[in-house]
């Protein structure tokens, strides 16, 4: 067996099953998980037509590189929404959803004959960037996100011999947990370091379509164009449909930038067997093309997170984050529990599922910047994230 494989830690759904065994949540309340982040709301339906009306792709294997109507669709897609304008044929690939691009990406860039590659990730952190740094041969370092920097990644905190070392660096924004979104200054800074050290920028942007507020969230390859860089040297951005158009059994997305990494990536995903099914294709070209379902799902969760946060926020530190769908709330101190213990006891006693903070997270020179907080998936019909708010408020009350 491939010895990386041991480093590898058990992934968070599964350290929450091992939390709940034997707890018997109160049986006179309906389950509601706000643990996962799956998206709830109803698929578009001009997505199911294509779906349906596709199914002769069924008997053609697909290209790897996709098909050409695909790849316009994404570019186009990117100018509407970035004014970022990128070669469907060179600077573009379609993929299977973002989280399998994002770890056989690492396997395309890592070079493990190096003393001492690194990964810098976030931390708090989606585990994939973890997984994928082991399983390349690289060791993964954790750049800090906390409450006092506005959940803003702490890039200065990453020592100059950890640079030095570093070939990949996982850039999530708006970001999972925290729903933060990185300003121009912040890129400008990761862009000099890349030059300066010469990593590559994975940007992971699944998040992108969902946010509270008039001003849309800033995207990897938008911000170099501002700057500058329009060639996106050593620079990829990560996008998928599960989030935006309510596919995530579509396992649907795109990859854009580097041309030299597109290549590279390529020839990677030829071998791995990373082609597109052609009926998920046409399905995917109708969603990049249509943009009115996309405003009326933002509407939706506009509407949810309006009513939830404040509801939330009478009982523990929480606020509307800058986008995704996750509310980042810290248990409070006047109930002595931590985040497990919280998770743990607001199972039983109201049959609510969150997500511990410190599973998000690792534990970096005694700290770890996930503990104490829980990660609320705000992804089902408003109804049931009011009740379940309810529940949460009634909970903290009666432990105070």
């Amino acid at each position: 067996m491939n010895p990386l494989l041991s480093l590898l830690q058990p992934y968070p759904f599964e350290r929450l099953r091992q939390l709940f065994a034997g707890v018997t949540p109160a049986p006179e309340y309906r389950a509601i998980s706000l643990g996962i982040g799956e998206p709830k709301h109803p698929t578009p339906q001009l997505i199911k037509d294509a779906l349906a009306g596709s199914m002769d792709g069924l008997a053609a294997y697909p290209a790897t590189a996709g098909e050409l109507p695909l790849r316009e669709a994404c570019a186009g897609w990117l100018e509407r929404r970035y004014g970022v304008k990128v070669s469907p044929a060179s600077q573009l690939l379609p993929v299977n959803g973002s989280r399998e691009a994002l770890f056989a990406f690492a396997q395309t860039i890592i070079d493990p004959s190096k003393p001492g590659a690194t990964v810098v990730s976030p931390n708090p952190f989606y585990q994939i960037y973890e997984g994928a740094a082991l399983l390349s041969g690289a060791q993964p370092y954790f750049a800090p996100s906390v409450a006092e920097r506005n959940f803003a990644v702490d890039w200065d905190s990453v020592p100059e011999d950890v640079w030095q070392r570093t070939q990949l660096v996982f850039v999530c924004s708006p970001g999972n947990p925290t729903g933060a979104v990185m300003p121009l200054s912040e890129w400008e800074k990761l862009f000099a370091l890349s030059d300066k050290y010469g990593f590559v920028i994975a940007s992971d942007e699944c998040y992108s379509e969902i946010y509270f507020r008039d001003e849309v969230p800033l995207g990897g390859l938008e911000a170099a164009t501002k700057l500058g860089r329009t060639d996106f040297k050593r620079l990829m951005m990560f996008t998928s449909l599960s989030k935006r158009s309510n596919v995530p059994g579509m396992r649907s997305g795109f990859v854009a930038g580097d041309a030299e990494l597109i290549k590279s990536f390529l020839l990677y995903r030829t071998y791995h067997g990373g082609a597109m099914s052609p009926t998920i294709q046409k399905a995917s070209m109708a969603a990049w093309n249509d943009e009115q379902h996309v405003v009326e799902n933002r509407a939706m969760y506009r509407q949810k997170f309006a009513e939830i946060t404040p509801m939330l926020s009478r009982v523990m530190d929480v606020a509307l984050p800058d986008a995704s769908f996750y509310l980042w709330a810290k248990v409070p101190d006047s109930l002595g529990m931590s985040d497990t213990e919280f998770a743990r006891a607001l199972l039983a006693q109201y049959n609510v599922t969150v997500l511990p903070g410190s599973y998000l997270a690792r534990e970096v020179n005694g700290s770890n910047p996930g503990a104490q907080r829980v990660r609320m998936a705000l992804v089902a019909e408003t109804a049931e994230c009011r009740e379940a708010a309810e529940r949460i408020v009634k909970f903290v009350q009666s432990r105070n």
